[in-house]
């Protein structure tokens, strides 16, 4: 697959990458590479990783400068060591091998689905943070993953799919309460791009298994295939370079026809649930959701309750405007839950 990063860098940037990429793929323990400031020479060696997750095992780097020289001495830092590479990397070429098998023949957004849906049923966060969580072998060979390792996962599984995927990377945001950095996907379906944040659907996921009963399976999609406006009311800006994601008119829920823009089609399927016990998410684009807007929707979800002696359980994405909600038999107090997607770092509040 295109080397994205590759190509946005200058000819000696270029240079350095691939001797990296050459050195750490023989397994070297040290080589020349040429010089690069230190700022530039983290950045090509971050983005060389970006561009290639299947390298699993280079995970930092000291170097030896000499002065006068056009050339530093890279010593690159395994995570393990050359034989545990080598069985690592079969484990890892085996495993992928079988979890594209059964998608190969779908279409481009199947594929993505596909891969989405696995890491939503099959991941979980390593709030720990273990180094090999940042890498493909934590969510692929262990189940657990950080954003960093989960967004790996998906570009190593759609790039074996033929699927256009780059890892996309923004800052942290200390005022925000923002730690870390943040890193999702961009992919191309049908010529267009789009954002994929599996990591944040995954916590959605997790969240709604708090109910422990039979619809603690759903997958949420609200963080699939949206333009730069919808993801960057919760995501920081970019650090690294990515094309612009300008459609606003095939994220997953307005393709499902759960896009709502009238009230009165919210009662009708909230009272669709309440009737047949399923959940219903929907995505709210009748205008911004204010707390009026939201105040008005509940008191029709809530109706809609009644007319079936049924109590409400909502939870609620607020910036993606994606609301959640079913109906218990049980007269409980109404629940209303304010989600917040994230990297799996934070709880539901209430």
């Amino acid at each position: 697959m295109e080397p994205y990063y590759y190509n946005h860098m200058t000819k000696q940037q270029q240079s350095t990458y691939h001797c990296i990429l050459q050195g750490v793929k023989n397994l070297d323990t040290e080589f020349q590479i040429p010089a690069l400031a230190g700022e530039e020479l983290y950045n090509v060696f971050f983005q060389m990783r970006l561009d290639h997750p299947e390298i699993f095992w280079a995970t930092g780097y000291k170097y030896r400068y000499y002065k006068d020289s056009p050339n530093i001495i890279f010593i690159p830092e395994y995570l393990f060591d050359k034989n545990k590479v080598r069985e690592h990397q079969k484990a890892m070429t085996a495993r992928i091998d079988k979890l594209i098998r059964p998608a190969q023949k779908l279409s481009e957004l199947e594929k993505e689905k596909y891969v989405h849906d696995f890491i939503c049923e099959n991941i979980r966060y390593d709030k720990l943070k273990k180094s090999y969580s940042h890498e493909i072998i934590g969510p692929l060979g262990q189940g657990v993953g950080v954003c960093e390792g989960i967004a790996k996962a998906v570009k190593v599984l759609l790039d074996a799919l033929g699927v256009w995927c780059i890892i996309a990377i923004c800052g942290n945001n200390p005022d925000k309460g923002i730690k870390y950095r943040h890193t999702w996907n961009i992919v191309r379906i049908n010529g267009t791009y789009y954002h994929l944040d599996a990591t944040f659907d995954n916590t959605l996921c997790k969240n709604n298994t708090h109910e422990k009963n039979e619809k603690d399976s759903e997958i949420r999609y609200d963080y699939f295939n949206l333009d730069d406006q919808q993801i960057f009311r919760d995501h920081e800006p970019l650090i690294a370079p990515a094309p612009h994601c300008t459609d606003h008119e095939h994220f997953y829920y307005k393709e499902k026809k759960l896009s709502f823009t009238k009230q009165e089609d919210v009662y009708k399927r909230s009272l669709q649930a309440a009737k047949k016990g399923k959940v219903l998410t929907f995505h709210w684009r009748g205008g911004y959701l204010t707390r009026e807007v939201l105040d008005e929707l509940i008191t029709l979800i809530r109706k809609a309750g009644t007319e079936k002696n049924k109590s409400a359980v909502i939870s609620i994405n607020w910036p993606q405007a994606v609301l959640r909600l079913h109906y218990t038999d049980i007269q409980i107090q109404e629940s209303v839950t304010m989600e917040d997607a994230n990297e799996g770092e934070q709880e539901d509040t209430l």
